[in-house]
């Protein structure tokens, strides 16, 4: 099945998707967020024939969902009215913290990390979904 992962920020949305084995997670790309990031994200739905929509649920590491979490429930309504996808929340805490530290310890530039982080927090969202699925045995459905 191939899977689309989305990281909702306030600027960006970093997307990620998976190999139809459900191997590999690789960062895809980064949506800017606004006006036209629902329409992007469903070209690419169609263009990479995806099965399924897995969508970071940032909630705090107290358990309490703030504004972020009403980011990303909101785009998952507006991209509901647009495709009959399966579109999941997936528990995203320190995604970003972690992809940040990752393309620190690469070498990797400020600049640089400013243009993919989204994306490979994306990629971190949907390696976890996929590693849980396959622990849980979800992966049949």
């Amino acid at each position: 099945m191939k899977i689309l992962a989305l990281d909702i920020g306030k600027k960006r949305i970093g997307v990620a998707t998976c190999d139809r084995l459900e191997i590999a997670a690789s960062p895809f790309s980064v949506v800017k967020a606004g006006r036209n990031a629902v329409s992007e994200i469903v070209a690419l739905l169609k263009k990479e024939e995806i099965d399924r929509v897995v969508i970071g649920m940032p909630i705090s590491l107290d358990g309490v969902e703030r504004e972020p979490c009403e980011r990303s429930r909101y785009f998952k309504n507006e991209l509901e009215k647009c495709t009959d996808l399966p579109i999941e929340f997936f528990d995203e805490r320190l995604t970003t913290k972690i992809a940040e530290a990752s393309l620190i310890e690469s070498g990797m530039r400020r600049e640089q990390r400013r243009e993919v982080i989204d994306a490979v927090a994306a990629s971190l969202i949907l390696r976890s979904f996929l590693d849980y699925r396959k622990n849980t045995g979800a992966a049949t459905d």
